[in-house]
C-alpha cells in the first residue's frame, strides 16, 4: 500500500478512477445475467466474464490514456490547476452519466430485440415523436432518470472523495520517476486498449468464438457493439423494395408458393436417398485464383499445370464468379450464400450480421473443420465461423506445428500437410474448408521448399501480357499449384482419399489485362476481379466434364449437399449447380468501391452504376463495342430486373438469415 501513495498522484487518482469505473461495469454485466438469464442457463465458459473484463478494461484503458496525456500537461492537470481540477470533475461526471445513461438503454434494448445496443438504433429518430412516444409507454422513464442520477452522484462524490485523499497525501516524486511512469504506463494502457497479446486486436467477433449466443452478449458491452456498428447504421434494406422484386426473384430461385408479404425464400429440398455411403468433403478456398492468370485458359506461362490436370479428371465450372471482390466478401458468400452487399465495409465485420444460416449444418453426423494458415481475427470472420457452424474445429496458425513465414502464418504448402495429417485421423465422416493465402502480397516462398519448388525467370514485357505485375506475382501463383500438388499427392495415399469429394473455388480474381485470352469486356469490364475457376473432383462420386455455364461462389455449399445426397433448407441466393431443373445461368456481381451492380448472363455482362443510373451492356463472348444506352431492349429490362432485385434481396437476407438456434 506505502508503494501506491509513492506514485505520482495523477496515476493514483487514474488508477482510482479506473477502479470505479471498472466496478460499475462489473456490476452492470453481474445485472445483465441476472436479469436476462431467465431460463436459468448455467454458464458453459468460465471465461466468460474475463472476455468481459478485457472488452471494459478497452473502454476504461481509452479514457485513463485521455486522463494521462491531458492530464500531464499542467492547465489540465487535476492537482496542480485548480481549473484542470474543475475540468475534469466536470468531465468525469459527463462520462459518468454517459456510461450509465447507455447501459440503461442497452438493457432496453436488449429486452424488446433480445439484442445489445448497436448504433441501428440511431435510425429511430427518423420517426422521433413516435419512438419516444413508444418509450414513454413502454418503460418507466421517470425512475430510470431518478436512478441515473442518483448513481451518478454517487459515482462522482467517490471521485471528489478520492481526489481529495490523494491530494492530503503528497509524498513529492522526481521528474525522471513521473517521466518513467507516464512511458509504463502509457504502453499498459495501449495494451489494455488492444486488448490482447499477438497480431490483432481484440475484437467484437472473440465473443461469438464462445459458440453461444447468450454468453457471448453476456461477454460484450454496450460500447463495443455500438461503436463498431455505427458505420453500418444505413447499411440496411428498403422492405419495399424487397417486396417489389420478389415475385421474380422468387421464380428465379425456384420457389413454387410465392408469399411476397412475409418476404419468404426459404425452400427445402429433400432427396430420398438410401445409400448409407457420406462422401466427406475438402473445400479449399484459393486465395486471388484469378481465372486468366492460370493454365485453364491457356495462359502460356503455364503457371498452374497442376491443377490444370485435376481440371481435366474432375467437373469444372469455368465461368464462375465470386459476387464482390475480396477475401472477405467471397468467405462470406460461400459460407451464408448471400453476395456480401455490406457497405462501406464487409459483413463479416458488422455485429448485426454475425448470426447466419449455413448448409454446412445439415451435414449430420461430421465433424467440421476449418484450416486457415493464419488468423481468423482477421475481418471478424472468427465470429461468422464458431457462431454458425456448430461443432466447428477451427485450426489457426498456433495450432500448427509450422513456423510462421509472414503475415499470413504458415506457407499453404504447410497448411495443405497439416490439415492432411488431421483429416486422416477422422474415423467419421467430415466437412473441412482449407483456407490458403500465400498467392497475396508479399509473395513469400518458404526457404525450405526452394530446393524442390524452382523459380522460374520470366521477362517483363511476356509478364505484363499476360497478365502479371511482377515475377513475385507469377512464381507465388506457381507456388500455389505447387502447394495443390503436394496436398493431393498426400492425400491420395490416405484410406479417406477414396471417398472423399474435393472442391477448389477461388475467393476472387486480380483485375488486370486479360489480352487476347479473353474478349475485351473482361478487361475493360473488371470482369477479371471477379473471375475464378470452380472444381469439383472426386471420381468415386463425379464424371469429369468441363462446362460454361454461369456459376457463382454462393452455389458452392447447395451443389456440394446435392453431391453429397444431404437434404436441407435454403434460405439464400445459392443453387445446385447440378440440378438442371433449377439451374438459371444468371451470377451477381457487386462493385462496392465504384456503387455497381450487375449480372452476368450467358451472353451479355449488365451492370449499373447507382448514383448515377449510367448503363452498360456488353458481349462476353466476343468483341462487340460496349453499349453504354442499352435503352429498353428485353434483354436489358430482364438483367436490369434481375441485378437490382438481387441486390435488394441481399440486403434483405443480410439481416434475415438467421440460424435455427
Amino acid at each position: 500500500m506505502k508503494s501506491f501513495w509513492k506514485l505520482p498522484r495523477l496515476l493514483r487518482w487514474m488508477l482510482s478512477v479506473g477502479f470505479i469505473f471498472l466496478l460499475l461495469m462489473t456490476l452492470m454485466r453481474i445485472g445483465f445475467f441476472l436479469f436476462f438469464n431467465t431460463q436459468g442457463r448455467s454458464i458453459s465458459h468460465p471465461g466468460v466474464f474475463l472476455l468481459g473484463l478485457r472488452y471494459d478494461l478497452r473502454f476504461i484503458g481509452i479514457l485513463l490514456l485521455s486522463m494521462l496525456v491531458l492530464g500531464s500537461v499542467k492547465p489540465f492537470h487535476p492537482f496542480e490547476s485548480e481549473a484542470g481540477k474543475r475540468f475534469w470533475f466536470g468531465m468525469l461526471t459527463l462520462v459518468t452519466l454517459f456510461i450509465i445513461f447507455f447501459y440503461i438503454v442497452d438493457f432496453a434494448h436488449y429486452n424488446y430485440l433480445n439484442q445489445r445496443l448497436n448504433a441501428s438504433v440511431l435510425n429511430y429518430f427518423a420517426d422521433a415523436r413516435i419512438s419516444i412516444k413508444m418509450v414513454w409507454q413502454s418503460y418507466p422513464v421517470i425512475w430510470l432518470l431518478i436512478g441515473l442520477f442518483i448513481l451518478a452522484a454517487m459515482m462522482v462524490l467517490f471521485f471528489r472523495r478520492t481526489h481529495r485523499s490523494i491530494r492530503n497525501n503528497f509524498i513529492p516524486s522526481s521528474k525522471k520517476v513521473r517521466r518513467s511512469v507516464f512511458v509504463v504506463t502509457f504502453l499498459i494502457l495501449g495494451l489494455l486498449i488492444f486488448g490482447r497479446f499477438g497480431q490483432y486486436p481484440l475484437r467484437w467477433s472473440d465473443a461469438f468464438g464462445l459458440r453461444n449466443d447468450y454468453e457471448a452478449n453476456l461477454a460484450l458491452n454496450p460500447f463495443e457493439t455500438f461503436f463498431n456498428t455505427l458505420k453500418f447504421r444505413h447499411s440496411t434494406y428498403d422492405e419495399n423494395k424487397v417486396k417489389q422484386f420478389y415475385p421474380e426473384i422468387a421464380k428465379y430461385l425456384g420457389i413454387e408458393i410465392h408469399d411476397t408479404p412475409s418476404l419468404n425464400f426459404e425452400r427445402t429440398v429433400t432427396i430420398r436417398d438410401t445409400t448409407s455411403i457420406k462422401p466427406n468433403v475438402v473445400l479449399v478456398i484459393c486465395e486471388s485464383f484469378s481465372a486468366y492468370k492460370s493454365s485453364m485458359w491457356g495462359n502460356p506461362l503455364n503457371t498452374t499445370p497442376f491443377f490444370d490436370s485435376l481440371v481435366r479428371n474432375g467437373f469444372f465450372f469455368d465461368h464462375c464468379f465470386s459476387p464482390a471482390y475480396g477475401t472477405a466478401r467471397g468467405v462470406w458468400a460461400i459460407i451464408t450464400g448471400i453476395p456480401d452487399v455490406s457497405t462501406p465495409t464487409t459483413a463479416s465485420r458488422n455485429p448485426a450480421y454475425v448470426d447466419q444460416h449455413t448448409i454446412i449444418n445439415y451435414f449430420k453426423g461430421y465433424e467440421k473443420f476449418y484450416f486457415i494458415g493464419g488468423s481468423s481475427s482477421w475481418a471478424n470472420i472468427r465470429g461468422l465461423l464458431t457462431n454458425n457452424i456448430y461443432g466447428l474445429n477451427l485450426y489457426e496458425q498456433d495450432n500448427f506445428k509450422a513456423p510462421k513465414i509472414d503475415v499470413w502464418g504458415i506457407s499453404d504448402k504447410n497448411l495443405f500437410l497439416e490439415s492432411n495429417a488431421v483429416l486422416a485421423k477422422q474415423t467419421k465422416p467430415f466437412f473441412a474448408i482449407i483456407q490458403t493465402a500465400d498467392n497475396h502480397r508479399p509473395y513469400t516462398i518458404p526457404k525450405e521448399d526452394l530446393m524442390e519448388f524452382k523459380k522460374t525467370f520470366v521477362p517483363m514485357d511476356s509478364l505484363k501480357k499476360y497478365g502479371f505485375e511482377s515475377l513475385s506475382e507469377m512464381n507465388a501463383f506457381r507456388y500455389t499449384d505447387f502447394g495443390f500438388r503436394k496436398f493431393m499427392e498426400a492425400a491420395v495415399k490416405e484410406k479417406y482419399f477414396e471417398n472423399t469429394i474435393f472442391v477448389f473455388v477461388g475467393d476472387h480474381g486480380i483485375a488486370g489485362d486479360a489480352g487476347e485470352m479473353f474478349p475485351k469486356a473482361w478487361t475493360a469490364q473488371k470482369l477479371t476481379t471477379e473471375h475464378i475457376p470452380l472444381l469439383f473432383y472426386g471420381p468415386n462420386f463425379i464424371n469429369k466434364n468441363r462446362v460454361n455455364k454461369i456459376s457463382s461462389q454462393v452455389d458452392v455449399l447447395p451443389s456440394i449437399a446435392g453431391l453429397c445426397k444431404i437434404s436441407y433448407t435454403n434460405k439464400t441466393i445459392g443453387r445446385d449447380l447440378f440440378d438442371s431443373s433449377a439451374f438459371k445461368e444468371f451470377a451477381f456481381i457487386f462493385d462496392p468501391e465504384f456503387g455497381q451492380i450487375g449480372v452476368i448472363s450467358e451472353n451479355y455482362f449488365y451492370r449499373r452504376q447507382a448514383s448515377t443510373g449510367r448503363e452498360e451492356l456488353v458481349s462476353i463472348i466476343n468483341n462487340d463495342a460496349t453499349d453504354t444506352n442499352p435503352g429498353v431492349t428485353d434483354i436489358t429490362k430482364k438483367l436490369r430486373m434481375l441485378s437490382e432485385g438481387i441486390y435488394e434481396t441481399s440486403r434483405y437476407m443480410l439481416a434475415n438469415n438467421k440460424k435455427k438456434n
